[in-house]
């Protein structure tokens, strides 16, 4: 595990939350910036090569969103953070993508799938994307963002609520060989039908937001969505401590409790609780950010089957 210097650029990591609009911010334009890589990929997809014009389309995006969800991550714009480019084990899912026939990549709290958006762009089959948040309202920003539609971005998007056992739900860890054919993607409503199959689970400043005996829960689901072959991945992107426990998190008039793992107890979760010990190999470094005048730890992590 190692621990870089503060940084500001990379992510703020609190994404939902009952924050209720009153007490809210206001939006600040002043703090919108892309990385080179940003604008290069924003321009890319979205065929807005003017820098004025590309920052005016995405703080029209950012000011519809923060009508639907006044979230922390929509005002400090960590959804032009594309976190997953910075995961050690990026290139391990685009090339998963490339050569692994059927790979379905689960991007679980995805916003607007920008996350999702990426890794099509640098190869993962688009067609085998499933996106999936609780407000079915980003899917309609995700075509805004990107300036697309139904019929021009082949990805899925799955609306619900990740604790609705209707949604998600427990199941055994799928083990031996493969299992049969994946369902067809563009009929789901829910998770459950992709257990599994999935051979990347993408989760990016999302399971911070439950307690603790939910986050053991969801880290239980979601192995049962993996894919059983060696290699598959659940990794993501969250707050942690160096012990683990309760964060304060202040964003405008409220104060929010997010309780964050430490590096060691969430390896603990996957090694030896979620998973038998020795079956998965779990890799975390952290990183401090400076995000909305507080200094932050953020955990970076991955979860391979062996």
């Amino acid at each position: 595990m190692n621990s870089p210097n503060t940084s500001q650029a990379d992510t703020c990591p609190y994404h939902g939350g009952s924050t209720q609009t009153a007490d809210v911010p206001p939006l600040d334009p002043g703090i919108y910036s892309l990385t080179p890589d940003e604008a290069k990929f924003f321009k890319a997809v979205t065929g807005i090569d003017d820098d004025e014009k590309l920052r005016a389309h995405i703080l029209l995006t950012q000011e519809k969103a923060y009508k639907v969800a006044p979230y922390p991550c929509i005002y400090c714009f960590t959804f032009v953070r594309m976190g997953i480019t910075k995961l050690p084990v990026y290139q391990d899912i685009i090339a998963m993508g490339r050569e692994r026939p059927n790979a379905i990549f689960l991007d679980l709290g995805s916003c607007f799938c920008v996350d999702s958006r990426r890794a099509a762009f640098d190869g993962f089959p688009a067609h085998n994307i499933i996106s999936s948040d609780i407000k079915k309202e980003f899917l309609e920003l995700s075509h805004f963002l990107f300036r697309t539609s139904k019929d021009t971005w082949a990805g899925h998007f799955i609306p619900g609520d990740a604790l609705d056992p209707e949604m998600l739900s427990v199941a055994p860890i799928v083990r031996g060989s493969k299992v049969g054919s994946p369902p067809d993607l563009s009929t789901l409503t829910s998770l459950n039908p992709l257990r599994g199959h999935c051979s990347v689970i993408y989760a990016s400043c999302f399971l911070h937001l439950f307690t603790e005996e939910q986050q053991l829960h969801l880290g239980r689901a979601l192995a049962g969505l993996l894919s059983p072959e060696p290699g598959s991945l659940i990794c993501g992107i969250q707050a942690t401590k160096k012990e683990k426990g309760d964060v304060l998190i202040t964003f405008g008039n409220s104060v929010h409790t997010f309780f964050c793992h430490s590096s060691e107890s969430w390896t603990e979760l996957w090694d030896g609780t979620v998973f038998q010990k020795g079956q998965v190999e779990v890799r975390t470094s952290t990183k401090e950010i400076l995000s909305m005048g507080q200094i932050l730890d953020v955990l970076y992590w991955s979860v391979k089957r062996l």
